[in-house]
């Protein structure tokens, strides 16, 4: 009696596919759905059918920097530009 059972581990996996490749054009696009027609992140990344690790990385290569909040800005957006400004901080000390 022959142990199969090797044999038969390897059939649940999931063959890899192939890596994808975009050009420049196709990523900007993408990040465009973001930067000026108002989706999520993830809903761009869904909508050009890529994963949101894919896409957070074009939209850190073709997002503008945001403006800084001025003198009238609303308690929520400082919030939001602090939390960004501690996020990059956090990230220029890793480096």
């Amino acid at each position: 009696m022959s142990n199969n059972s090797a044999n038969h581990s390897h059939s649940s996996e999931k063959p890899k596919r192939p890596r994808r490749t975009f050009s420049e054009d196709f990523e900007w696009y993408a990040v465009n759905l973001v930067v000026n027609e108002g989706y999520t992140k993830a809903d761009a990344a869904r909508a050009v059918n890529v994963g949101c690790k894919t896409f957070r990385d074009w939209h850190a290569k073709f997002a503008p920097e945001p403006e800084p909040c001025g003198e009238d800005a609303t308690a929520d957006q400082l919030k939001e530009e602090n939390k960004r400004l501690r996020k990059q901080h956090r990230q220029v000390r890793l480096t």
